[in-house]
């Protein structure tokens, strides 16, 4: 807790968490805004069409909403992770920090616990789209929730590989940008399924980010997609451990 408390205080003491939430807000309303005011149109003109068949708020207004979050947060979330080691490491301070009776695990969770709480609270202020959609249609309530269930086990293996790059650099421009090559590689592996054999394409699928995210977005759990993203979040976890220890022994 003393060092979620330290990185809580690190993110809002300086321009980081400011930046970060005012880009993903600005672009997420705007995306909110365009899709509700066309959704707002068509409904005008269905109306006035007795025989037209209804319009889904949630597939013209909500799916779109949550896709281009996700997107957004490709882009941003390696803003809020690239500081987390890189800083220490270029500032001398992680070696200080590693020779007090701290463990090595304790000094990780608490980091990414940290940027954990950004992220949530990054969502949370998201909450207003679906409130006024409640306001003026009536969407279905639970496409809504399994998609801020993907968003945030989605959000939690950017800030896991973001970690793990983090550790391995002392330059946070260079923890930027691997960070959102490798999250980018990722999120289009599953393209390779058309020019890879059968065998290849599924594992090439499995491995998509974004292939796991969709089901979210249309309202559908499968424990295999949540398996997915704590396995990974945890497998880049155990990398950065490897890494923070391999510092130690290194002095």
């Amino acid at each position: 807790m003393a060092v979620v408390r330290r990185e809580l205080y690190v993110y809002f003491s300086s321009p980081i968490a400011y930046v970060v939430l005012t880009i993903f807000l600005l672009l997420c309303g705007y995306f909110f805004y365009s899709a509700f005011a066309y959704f707002s149109i068509v409904s005008m003109q269905t109306m006035r069409m007795p025989y037209a068949a209804g319009i889904n708020v949630n597939e013209m207004v909500l799916e779109p909403l949550f896709s281009n979050m996700s997107v957004i947060m490709l882009l941003v979330m390696p803003l809020l992770t690239m500081r987390l080691f890189a800083e220490e490491k270029r500032s001398g301070t992680l070696e200080l920090i590693l020779s007090y009776p701290v463990r090595e695990i304790e000094l990780l969770l608490g980091k990414f616990a940290a940027c954990l709480l950004v992220f949530c609270l990054m969502l949370a202020l998201t909450g207003l789209y679906p409130l006024l959609i409640l306001i003026y249609a009536k969407p279905d309530i639970g496409p809504i929730i399994t998609a801020y269930l993907g968003l945030f086990l989605l959000g939690s293996a950017f800030i896991a590989l973001g970690i793990m790059v983090s550790s391995t650099t002392e330059n946070q421009i260079i923890a930027a940008a691997i960070s959102f090559g490798a999250l980018l590689m990722f999120w289009l592996i599953g393209w390779g399924q058309s020019f890879a054999g059968s065998g290849l394409g599924k594992i090439l699928v499995h491995l998509s980010l974004l292939e796991h995210f969709d089901r979210f977005t249309k309202g559908l759990i499968d424990t295999r997609d949540i398996v997915y993203y704590i396995s990974f979040s945890l497998f880049f976890l155990f990398l950065t451990l490897r890494s923070l220890e391999s510092k130690r022994w290194r002095g």
